[in-house]
């Protein structure tokens, strides 16, 4: 189950999550290309010229997300895809309201959902893996499970962890 949280401001001292734990954020008046600078454990730095909108400051961080996001795949793909004796084709990260992740088997083609980024590393690699897993089987069955439990025992206490941590 996944929660919503109200639109966010954009503004500073908002708090926005990356890898799992909360950041505050600060928006810098920038005369530059706009951009973003995690500072220390704790920020997450907005640079952007004074009077951007809030959705052009929402496109400045998504686009930072889905960077972060798009640099963590390709290693777990190379980690898992032979342990699992799979190949995914191709991959994609586009927002979803209600999955995680989604794999198209005939295409042997994984999307993964945007907001990952938000989340603990390890719910980034329990959703590679269960994607991955989908291109042995097709269904949630007992085989699927079986299969899970081979490869990453402790992945339904990840899966709970994702979806109930904001």
């Amino acid at each position: 189950m996944q929660y919503r949280q109200s639109p966010p401001e954009m503004v500073s001292g908002e708090s926005h999550y990356f890898l799992g734990q909360r950041h505050q954020l600060r928006v810098m008046a920038y005369t530059g290309p706009p951009r973003i600078r995690r500072s220390g454990s704790d920020f997450i730095d907005l640079f952007v010229r004074s009077g951007t909108t809030v959705e052009q400051r929402q496109q400045v961080l998504q686009g930072w997300y889905r960077a972060q996001l798009r640099a963590r795949i390709p290693p777990l793909l190379e980690q898992w895809q032979p342990v699992l004796g799979v190949q995914a084709a191709d991959w994609g990260i586009k927002q979803m309201k209600t999955r995680w992740g989604t794999c198209n088997i005939a295409a042997r083609r994984i999307w993964l959902n945007l907001e990952l980024i938000k989340k603990p590393v390890n719910c980034l690699e329990y959703v590679v893996i269960h994607e991955l897993t989908h291109l042995l089987e097709r269904n949630h069955n007992d085989r699927f499970k079986a299969l899970m439990d081979h490869h990453l025992p402790h992945w339904r206490l990840i899966r709970q962890t994702l979806n109930h941590a904001p």
